[in-house]
């Protein structure tokens, strides 16, 4: 009877240290279960994360910046200044020059100049002549005159004309000295053979006209 119950004895310590075990991996088992969902459940977090965070970079990556604006470089309009020569004082006027000549060939034993008006015309077109050209021509306009104005030929014909001019003279009795101290311009002052005449002035230019 003893030994019988002994056996149950041994028998059910044995069972409860099956059941025990079993607890115990099962336990175990459920821990590491848990264990490993929960680390399974960072894992995926972490996983998600990071595709997340990828999805970001490579949309950041994906995405072109926009284009830089380009501002229009203004060039400044280079409008060039144009170098005007300096304003002439030279304001003497053909009467003032006209008397300076008789004056002076009255002091050479002359006869004065009296004015025609003809002689006037000559001299008016060929001061603006100058005048626009900006300098002194050579008399070539003075010269091919009759064929450039058919209309004033006649004047050629009736009359011996000359041609005097000067140029640069910061007044009218610097011109009369220029005429006078120049080969040739003298004969407006010394010679006796010119009864008419007319002198025009402006702008530094003089032209006196002379015929018999």
């Amino acid at each position: 009877m003893q030994n019988y119950r002994l056996k149950l004895k041994i028998i059910f310590v044995k069972f409860l240290n099956i059941v025990l075990f079993v607890v115990l991996v099962s336990s175990f088992g459920f821990g590491a279960f848990l264990i490993g969902f929960r680390l399974g459940e960072q894992k995926g977090q972490t996983d998600k994360f990071d595709k997340f965070s990828y999805g970001l970079v490579f949309r950041d990556i994906a995405t072109p910046s926009p284009s830089p604006t380009l501002s229009p470089t203004v060039v400044p309009s280079t409008t060039p200044k144009i170098e005007t020569g300096k304003s002439n004082t030279q304001s003497w006027s053909g009467p003032e020059l006209w008397n300076l000549v008789n004056k002076r060939r009255n002091e050479f034993g002359v006869n004065e100049l009296s004015n025609k008006s003809e002689l006037c015309t000559i001299a008016s077109i060929r001061l603006n002549e100058l005048l626009e050209l900006g300098k002194l021509d050579g008399h070539e306009g003075f010269s091919n005159m009759p064929e450039k104005r058919p209309d004033l030929k006649w004047i050629y014909d009736k009359y011996t004309l000359s041609e005097f001019l000067v140029s640069g003279a910061q007044s009218a009795q610097e011109a009369v000295s220029l005429w006078e101290n120049t080969l040739g311009h003298k004969k407006l002052l010394t010679g006796g053979e010119f009864v008419w005449g007319c002198i025009y002035a402006q702008g530094g230019f003089g032209v006196a006209i002379t015929a018999y």
